[in-house]
């Protein structure tokens, strides 16, 4: 998911409405269990993922609060991604 275009937020921002994107890299959850319980998959992330692991909901949950913060409040049409540094290795 990508942020919506330029125009799209300039419009909204008038009224304090503000639009930031969480891409996420692979959080180990209950819907993707399978997936997490893989040792290839989990051993092909250690590889590729400069965290060397799945994240923990927790982190993005911090990252999302943190965006719904006024401590973000000068943080206007950004894609934060909450991955591990995973994106930066693919």
């Amino acid at each position: 998911m990508r942020t919506p275009p330029g125009g799209i937020s300039t419009d909204w921002a008038k009224y304090g409405i503000y639009f930031n994107t969480l891409t996420l890299g692979y959080f180990r959850t209950p819907l993707n269990k399978t997936l997490s319980e893989d040792p290839d998959f989990t051993d092909w992330l250690e590889k590729h993922t400069p965290a060397g692991r799945l994240g923990k909901v927790e982190e993005l949950v911090d990252t999302a609060v943190y965006l719904s913060s006024d401590a973000a409040s000068f943080l206007k049409r950004q894609m934060i991604f909450v991955d591990g540094g995973l994106i930066s290795r693919v």
